[in-house]
């Protein structure tokens, strides 16, 4: 299945927004209907049962002792006038029956009778099917004049006609309601995302290298906020882009020297029969190829900076073991070109919170950095490392005897493809080895001041959390 197939398989926000809002509501009323209902049922019920409940009342009054034991010394004392008047409805058929305890008829309707006789003093309502008809019927048990049993039972007509007119009247208004609810709830959120409709239209119109801010008309907070967003998201992009234009122009160009002179040196060899100037072009060639993949090990130390943000994770670290390792790693190198290489402050052990790889590529790049462009021409060239255990930090600083740079340019020092100008070594560098140094040290939380000597040279001090004891 394909993305726009299964797009149209998602359901659009406004009818989420309508089902979530409705739905409950529709619930919530059919609840509550349904509880009126039944409210409404009981007391209407219980009515009825205390009218029927009456007429019962009033026929075993009219029941009488009699002398005549052929009929077991009762009798009903209405005549069949009464008893009309008694049993008159309107809407409702009524019925009647006088029981002895043994179950035999007095008088009344043959056949209605309840479905037990238990002897109790309280009414007994039953619903009972006769001749047809479902009744609904009250029983009630007398002593005086003499054991008997009234049985009283109507049909349920006009109950039945009341609570549906009593379910017509009171829900149908509600339906109603409930419809004009929903249709003012369809314009109000159609509306109310017509921002959100105009902002996709936008974005999905825009040409993926136009990155200027999207234009959003909110009628909410919420949309505004989400305009905000995706114009903030839109400028970092944008930047991140001018950023990479910028550095893919540079790289370009700095690769381009070292390459365009190994070219150079390769033709001009070529053109020579003399072995001599072959193996001095061999020479040049070797020196462009270890510029070449000097630049190119920093620009992958940059990208590996860049990425590691996500997944760093910083512990203790010894920090003199790291900074005696790096001396020792730079010691021939200084010695060959008699740099006097030395470090204070490892003497004993130095803890600090960071991570050893990143540790170490910040004294590499420090130490190839000085011995790059701290040389001092004129006399003996120093380069000092240094560690100091301060009470609330750890300082780390390399320190060289060099030319040192302007103070307008040691503020661009820690920027990418920035060169100082004194000397012409400094024309050599690529301008990355600080631009490490400083990312690395933001990756670790750590703070990096760059400042000039007295009388001349450059000190770099990085400063380091102490771990939590």
């Amino acid at each position: 299945m394909t993305t726009p197939d299964r797009l149209h398989l998602k359901p659009s926000l406004r009818n989420r927004l309508l089902r979530h809002v409705l739905l409950p509501l529709a619930l919530t009323w059919l609840i509550g209907s349904a509880l009126v209902v039944g409210v409404a049922s009981y007391f209407m019920q219980q009515a009825f049962d205390r009218a029927l409940l009456d007429d019962a009342y009033l026929v075993a009054s009219h029941v009488r002792r009699t002398a005549d034991v052929g009929v077991g010394g009762l009798e009903l004392s209405l005549s069949a006038q009464e008893m009309s008047t008694v049993l008159f409805d309107q809407s409702e058929s009524l019925y009647f029956a006088v029981l002895r305890p043994d179950g035999s008829m007095l008088a009344g309707h043959a056949g209605l009778r309840p479905a037990t006789l238990n002897g109790t003093a309280a009414p007994q309502f039953d619903a009972l099917d006769y001749q047809n008809h479902m009744l609904r019927s009250v029983t009630i048990h007398r002593q005086q004049p003499s054991d008997f049993y009234v049985v009283m039972a109507q049909t349920t007509t006009s109950r039945d006609r009341l609570l549906q007119r009593l379910l017509v009247f009171s829900i149908a208004p509600q339906v109603l309601l409930l419809m004009g609810l929903a249709a003012w709830l369809q314009r109000a959120i159609e509306t109310d995302l017509v921002p959100l409709a105009q902002l996709e239209r936008a974005l999905g119109r825009r040409d993926a290298r136009d990155l200027t801010p999207v234009p959003v008309s909110a009628s909410t907070r919420d949309v505004q906020r989400l305009g905000q967003a995706i114009n903030g998201l839109l400028g970092r992009i944008a930047f991140s882009v001018q950023a990479q234009r910028e550095f893919s122009g540079n790289v370009a160009h700095e690769l381009r020297t070292p390459l365009a002179g190994i070219r150079a040196l390769a033709d001009y060899g070529l053109r020579h029969p003399d072995p001599q100037v072959w193996r001095e072009q061999l020479a040049g060639i070797a020196k462009s190829q270890a510029r070449a993949s000097h630049l190119v090990d920093q620009l992958l130390a940059l990208a590996l900076a860049d990425e590691s943000h996500q997944s760093l994770v910083q512990e203790p670290v010894f920090l003199d073991a790291l900074v005696g390792e790096a001396v020792l790693r730079f010691l021939p190198r200084a010695d060959a070109v008699q740099v006097d290489l030395g470090a204070r402050g490892v003497d004993r052990a130095v803890l600090v919170m960071g991570n050893a790889a990143l540790i170490e590529g910040v004294l590499n790049n420090l130490l190839d950095n000085a011995l790059r462009y701290g040389r001092d021409a004129s006399g003996e060239s120093r380069i000092t490392v240094s560690v100091v255990d301060a009470p609330q930090a750890v300082v780390l600083s390399v320190t060289d005897n060099g030319p040192g740079v302007s103070q307008a340019q040691l503020t661009q020092l820690s920027r990418r493809w920035v060169q100082g100008s004194a000397g012409e070594a400094l024309k050599e560098g690529s301008g990355l080895g600080l631009a490490i140094v400083s990312e690395y040290v933001r990756l670790l939380g750590a703070r990096v001041v760059m400042q000039n000597e007295s009388p001349h040279g450059l000190r770099v001090t990085v400063t380091f959390e102490k771990p939590a004891l």
